[in-house]
Formats: C-alpha cells, sequence, structure tokens
C-alpha cells in the first residue's frame, strides 16, 4: 500500500474530512502564484495593494488594482482536474468543507459545474482571503460581480463606487487587513473536528495556513500533505505526498470510491 492508497483508506473510514487549498492547486489551470521567480509580485510592488492605501488614496488604489486584475485574471482560466476532483468527492459526501486561501472561485466552478449548487452550498467551500472576481461596498456591505466594476475603473471611474455612495472595495483580504473573524473561526471548527485533513498546493507559510494543519492534528486528526515542494508542517502529517496536484488528486478520489 502506497501512502496515496493509505490516504484514501482514512478518507473512506473517515467521517469528517476536510480540504484545504493553496496556490499550488490553481498554477496548473494557469492562475499566476504571488511569490517566487514568476510571481506576480516580481511585477508588481505589493505595498501599493495595502489596505492602508486603499483608505488614503482609492483612486491610486484603483487604478493600479486594474492593472493587477488584468494580470490576475486576464486569462480564460478553468478548474483543473484537482479541482473537479475535490468537487466530485464533494458531491460524493465524502468532504465536509474545502478551505482555500485562493481567490480565484475555480473551486465554486468546478462544483457548479459538477452538480449546479454554485459551489456554495454543499460541502461549504470557505474562501478565507474573499474572491477577487467580486467587489463589495465599504458602506452598505453589497456585494456584486466584479467585471462590471472594475470595466468603470478601467474607463476612469477612480474609484468607483456604489449606488449608495460608498467606494467599492475588491472582495479580498488586502494586505494590513484582518481575515473575517467568522469565516476563520469557522475554518478552525472544521479543521478541529475533521478526521482527516488533506492540505493540497500550499507551502503552508502563512496564517492561517500554517495553523490550520496543526490544530487538526492535534485533536487527534490525520494530516495528509500533497504538494511539490516541503513545508514546515510536513514533520506533523501522517502522510506527505510529492506529485502533482492534477494527478495525485483524481487518483485519490479513484482510489476513496473503491
Amino acid at each position: 500500500m502506497d501512502d496515496l492508497e493509505r490516504l484514501a483508506a482514512d478518507v473512506r473510514s473517515a467521517d469528517a474530512v476536510v480540504a484545504f487549498t493553496g496556490a499550488g492547486i490553481s498554477a496548473p489551470s494557469g492562475v499566476p502564484t504571488f511569490r517566487g521567480d514568476d510571481g506576480v509580485w516580481e511585477q508588481f510592488d505589493e505595498g501599493q495593494f495595502a489596505y492602508g492605501r486603499f483608505q488614503r488614496d482609492p483612486e491610486g488604489f484603483w487604478e493600479d488594482r486594474v492593472e493587477l486584475q488584468r494580470e490576475l485574471f486576464g486569462g480564460d482560466y478553468e478548474p483543473n482536474a484537482a479541482h473537479d476532483a475535490l468537487a466530485e468527492m464533494g458531491k460524493d459526501g465524502d468532504l465536509e468543507a474545502i478551505l482555500t486561501q485562493n481567490t480565484d472561485g475555480l473551486h465554486g466552478d468546478a462544483a457548479a459545474a459538477v452538480d449546479g449548487s454554485g459551489g456554495n452550498s454543499d460541502p461549504p467551500i470557505l474562501e478565507l482571503h474573499g474572491n477577487a472576481r467580486r467587489v463589495r461596498c465599504t458602506d452598505c456591505g453589497k456585494r456584486r460581480d466584479g467585471d462590471p466594476i472594475f470595466e468603470r475603473a478601467a474607463d476612469g471611474e477612480l474609484p468607483p463606487t456604489c449606488d449608495c455612495g460608498g467606494v467599492f472595495k475588491p472582495d479580498v483580504v488586502l494586505f494590513g487587513e484582518q481575515l473575517p473573524g467568522a469565516v476563520i473561526q469557522r475554518a478552525r471548527s472544521f479543521a478541529r473536528e475533521s478526521d482527516v485533513f488533506l492540505a493540497i498546493g500550499s507551502s503552508l507559510v502563512v496564517e492561517p495556513a500554517a495553523s490550520l494543519p496543526r490544530l487538526a492534528a492535534s485533536t487527534g486528526g490525520t494530516v495528509g500533505i500533497v504538494n511539490l515542494e516541503p513545508t514546515p508542517c510536513d514533520d506533523i502529517a501522517d502522510v506527505v505526498y510529492r506529485e502533482d496536484v492534477t494527478d495525485a488528486l483524481p487518483r485519490l478520489r479513484e482510489l476513496t470510491d473503491e
């Protein structure tokens, strides 16, 4: 029995399986990563996208954000085999929740393609850092599809504003901004109550990624890490699997169904 077969056996016998994903699951779809040699922050100054700048200079922030949005989402990205495998596992009842650091919305796309749910019903998809396809009014809190708002900003409406007069903000967690407390608490609850915690395509360096696998392990959960590179949590993992997620996740789903 290899490591993936062992992990599949644990999934089959578990009552609660939670998947946690990072940039490594979306990179095969062509979504640019933020860090590394070819990362987005090699081209853009990350300090220009901090919450403090948004508050001080919303016009300049939005002018730069339009360029960043084009770089991040100018391509025609679709879910890959790893997203699809998790969506199928969710549909089959094998996942309690999908937690993700990613803001690209691809987990929701995959879930919608599988069951028409839009990715927000069963199992829940918790986007810990928000969703870059949306915007939110800083006054009334209304959320809207981001494309028309970014088009308005690109056409010179800087900053773009809501019907109520409030300024729109990309619906993501900016540098210097706290993660929504309710979302992170829910994520920690899922980790704490999981029998199996799958960390997929994440370096597990930044919070909350760094603490969730350790939280799962501390309450007796089996921790499986699927990532090409070593992570700081490898020492507490029961299974560490070094393979491309687009190969590993479909195989894990097949083994889980056996």
